[in-house]
């Protein structure tokens, strides 16, 4: 299975339905989600010769922003929506 990569095109076009005064995050790591601060964009050409784009995090201590706001993770299905644990029944008072 081929595995096709997002373009720079592609990423432009997402963004375009964004507010455009708004931070820049990165999530990373579906198993451990945390969010990033974005940087830097730096454009070089890979081993193969083909010309690719990255974002990437900067170097202060205060980039990793601390955990993933779950109702980010739960939209990249990088975890399932959580419901709240079912509440028991009140015994009625007296004893009941």
């Amino acid at each position: 299975m081929e595995h096709t990569e997002m373009t720079v095109d592609d990423l432009v076009n997402l963004l375009s339905g964004c507010d455009g005064s708004a931070p820049v995050r990165q999530a990373m790591n579906p198993f451990f989600p945390m969010a990033h601060r974005l940087e830097q964009v730096v454009q070089c050409t890979d081993q193969t010769g083909q010309t690719v784009v990255y974002l990437a995090e900067g170097r202060d201590a205060d980039t990793q922003l601390g955990h993933l706001p779950p109702e980010v993770a739960v939209r990249l299905a990088w975890q399932s929506p959580t419901q709240p644990p079912p509440r028991r029944a009140r015994r009625a008072a007296g004893g009941q």
